[in-house]
């Protein structure tokens, strides 16, 4: 079985999901221990690049949840998140 381009996308989408839960989860751990936490902006910026494992994060943590920035955003990206996956699908559909 060979590796085609679709899994390589495939690939990189789960790590940049994984990046961003793995963020609000160690920015939670930090907060709950008092030690220096992720700044907002590389947060807000982890969450562009993976919208759907942040907010997964973001949920399961309950971090940030209240937080003005990140309330916006989240909608935002996920909405665009979504949007590409279900073209993404929809190519590879149609490639069959």
């Amino acid at each position: 079985m060979s590796v085609t381009d679709i899994d390589r996308a495939l690939a990189v989408i789960f790590l940049a999901e994984a990046l961003g839960f793995a963020a609000f989860a160690w920015d939670k751990h930090m907060a709950r221990q008092g030690l220096q936490r992720v700044p907002e902006s590389r947060l807000l910026l982890l969450v562009l690049i993976g919208g759907i494992g942040a907010w997964m994060g973001q949920h399961l943590m309950r971090h940030k949840t209240r937080k003005e920035p990140f309330r916006t955003w989240m909608g935002i990206v996920l909405t665009l998140h979504v949007g590409l996956l279900l073209t993404a699908a929809l190519v590879v559909i149609l490639q069959l």
